[in-house]
């Protein structure tokens, strides 16, 4: 088998390409950079700048002997030349055509709290994508992801690296029976689930596939299982007001800082839960624990060392 990994250096990406590789199976990547082939991983590198592929013939080239095409490609903001409708619309619409003209699976990698009625333009282009993906291919698989923690991500980075701040500015009032929760898992994860997705025989999985971690907490929750083992001391809470996180989203929009823009104000705003939770399945194991394990499992060392003196002691 023969995987295509598009947007395969990117956070999600990688962990799908060091899944597949771990499992045997031959990818090839498809990136907007120019990278070179490293033949002894048996990787084979396209530059491919999705926005100006304009018809599904296009793809010809890049699929020919592909089994799989796995699409891990996003824009957090707009940029020159990459807008939301390009590059999370239009061009998952002509690669799933493409993919179905070629007899090729497609996997796209999507996300939870996804809305036609969202006013952002981020949430709203993802929604389309993954309407018009289904459209235009019956046989494609959508996943949809909770919020990722790991190695190498810009949000994960920045959600870190609040998690040890002296005092957490949390979203006021949004956490309700179903508003304000997520269900992080690791990046590790998702690109195992995903690998595994790759090898699984089409028919047998649905057309919507839901991830999340085994836990469902808010974001102070979150920040609070992230904190460094050394960090012993609480953090202090402060609830901002829903204006004040929403003018803060659009500056960091205006000036491409940090990962909170207007479409992340909207979806912490949502349930980014699954309702059918297939990582576990996907897996065939449990999930790993986001951010406590490490604390944990301090924990349960210190316990041992603990019963091993008394042990000892009493020898």
């Amino acid at each position: 088998m023969r995987v295509l990994v598009l947007g395969g250096r990117g956070f999600i990406g990688r962990n799908v390409v060091q899944a597949l590789q771990e499992q045997g199976v031959d990818v090839e990547i498809g990136s907007r950079y120019q990278l070179q082939s490293n033949k002894l991983q048996n990787l084979n590198t396209h530059q491919i700048k999705m926005q100006e592929i304009t018809e599904p013939t296009e793809w010809a080239a890049y699929l020919k002997n592909i089994d799989v095409v796995v699409n891990c490609v996003g824009i957090l903001r707009e940029r020159f030349g990459e807008s939301y409708a390009q590059i999370h619309t239009k061009a998952p619409q002509l690669l799933a055509e493409a993919c179905k003209i070629n007899q090729v699976r497609f996997i796209h990698i999507s996300a939870l709290g996804l809305s036609a009625n969202a006013k952002s333009d981020f949430i709203r282009s993802k929604y389309n994508g993954e309407q018009a993906i289904l459209k235009a291919n019956k046989n494609a698989k959508i996943v949809r992801v909770s919020l990722l923690d790991g190695i190498g991500g810009f949000g994960a980075k920045w959600i870190r690296l609040v998690a040890n701040w002296p005092v957490y500015p949390i979203l006021q009032e949004i956490v309700t029976e179903n508003r304000g929760l997520i269900a992080p898992l690791q990046v590790t994860d998702l690109g195992e689930a995903i690998a595994n997705i790759c090898r699984l025989p089409n028919a047998e999985l649905p057309a919507i596939i839901e991830l999340g971690g085994s836990e469902v907490m808010n974001m102070a929750q979150l920040l609070t299982a992230l904190r460094s083992v050394k960090n012993n001391q609480p953090a202090y809470v402060i609830h901002v007001p829903k204006l004040l996180v929403r003018l803060a989203s659009h500056i960091c929009d205006f000036f491409h800082f940090s990962p909170l823009s207007f479409g992340h104000f909207e979806l912490m705003q949502g349930y980014n839960v699954p309702a059918n939770n297939s990582l576990e399945i996907l897996l065939k194991r449990m999930p790993k624990v986001v951010g406590i394990k490490c604390r944990l499992a301090k924990q349960n060392l210190n316990k041992q060392k603990l019963n091993q003196a008394i042990a000892f002691k009493n020898s």
